[in-house]
């Protein structure tokens, strides 16, 4: 019996992206229709889904939030801010959440399949890599915007 094509996704595989994932990110880019869009790893479909999206009135707690304790994301946050020159602008950050405490697997699984999950969301303006939620403090996404 051959098992070529009931091959278990692992570690170094990485990650499809489902099509609803692309879509959401593109309604928040292009239309403003979400705050945030949170998206996890299904594993047993070996793609990058959707999980959460805010609407635009939600805040950056209610961002912080949706992201778990114990386990890793992927999240694209719609910032917007107020130059020193008093422009209002927007800036799209890409958040890796990998929190100390979530399973080696799970990290594992993450970073590798990251880079190709980001070349689908062409328009992301800064990227930040956290593992417990000072590293996402609202005053890191002020000094990163400015």
């Amino acid at each position: 019996m051959s098992f070529r094509g009931l091959r278990k996704p692992n570690a170094t595989s990485g990650m499809g992206v489902a099509d609803q994932s692309k879509t959401t990110y593109h309604e928040l880019q292009r239309k403003k229709t979400h705050r945030y869009v949170v998206f996890k790893i299904d594993e047993l479909k070996n793609q990058v889904v959707v999980e959460k999206t805010g609407n635009p009135a939600e805040s950056y707690d209610d961002f912080l939030a949706s992201l778990p304790d114990n386990d890793c994301r992927y999240a694209v946050y719609d910032f917007d801010f107020v130059t020193a020159e008093n422009c209002q602008k927007s800036k799209i950050f890409f958040v890796a959440w990998s929190p100390d405490t979530s399973r080696v697997r799970a990290k594992m699984v993450y970073a590798t399949s990251k880079e190709r999950f980001r070349r689908e969301l062409q328009g992301i303006h800064y990227e930040i890599q956290a593992t417990d939620p000072t590293e996402v403090d609202l005053d890191v996404l002020r000094e990163r915007a400015d």
